[in-house]
């Protein structure tokens, strides 16, 4: 009679005594139940139920599009890097290569080798004698006559003095000769203008329109020393 609850309690003991089943493996399978026996009998091994690793290659990665890079993974993976390896190939940078046009704006005269290419002694002896027979002599001709649309010319009278600006030669009588000679000169725009009037108007010897205030001949600081330095040059 002791014998049975000493058989009761080591019952209850066996059966409080459960394994965790790993990785979420239902323990009510009778496969389960089947493995928890053997190991308990010491008959069996314990499975990991966990997924073994994919194999990897060892082999390090080449370039984009490589022969190394297209055989990366094996198994179930291949088809993946073969993928990937053709997807980096089709979008890695190609050198773009931009011709130049020939600039032909750009004389190349003066380049031997390109004109030798064109031309020869020959065709350059031709081309000298083409251009003595279009060559043509143009004698010369006399230069013709001024015209003076009835003015005076300043150059001739400046070519026919020799008195230096300020000499007087001609008498000049009145009262503020220079304030009348300002006043007046500011009505043309150039002294070269105001010497024709004074010229048309009885210069040099007679100043009716008061340019000439010092009597030197010249009207309005007219000066003919430009005039002269051409002639000599």
């Amino acid at each position: 009679m002791r014998s049975l609850p000493l058989i009761a309690a080591i019952s209850l003991i066996a059966a409080c005594d459960t394994v965790t089943p790993i990785g979420g493996t239902d323990f009510n399978t009778p496969e389960y139940q089947a493995q928890r026996e053997a190991q308990l009998s010491g008959q069996g091994s314990v499975v990991n139920p966990l997924l073994a690793p994919v194999d990897v290659s060892e082999q390090a990665l080449g370039a984009p599009g490589s022969a190394s890079n297209a055989t990366v993974a094996t198994g179930a993976n291949a088809d993946i890097a073969n993928q990937t390896a053709a997807a980096l190939a089709s979008t890695s940078a190609q050198p773009t290569v931009t011709s130049v046009p020939n600039n032909t704006g750009i004389s190349d005269e003066q380049d031997f080798g390109a004109v030798s290419e064109r031309r020869s002694i020959e065709s350059d002896a031709a081309r000298i004698e083409q251009n003595r027979q279009t060559y043509e002599v143009v004698a010369p001709t006399a230069v013709p006559e001024r015209g003076t649309d009835g003015q005076p010319n300043i150059v001739q009278y400046a070519l026919s003095t020799s008195n230096p600006v300020g000499t007087q030669l001609y008498s000049r009588a009145g009262f503020n000769l220079q304030a009348k000679a300002q006043r007046n000169c500011a009505q043309f725009p150039s002294p070269d203008q105001a010497q024709i009037a004074f010229l048309s108007n009885g210069g040099p010897q007679r100043d009716r329109k008061g340019l000439d205030p010092d009597g030197d001949g010249y009207a309005c600081s007219w000066d003919p020393s430009p005039f002269r330095s051409a002639i000599n040059n």
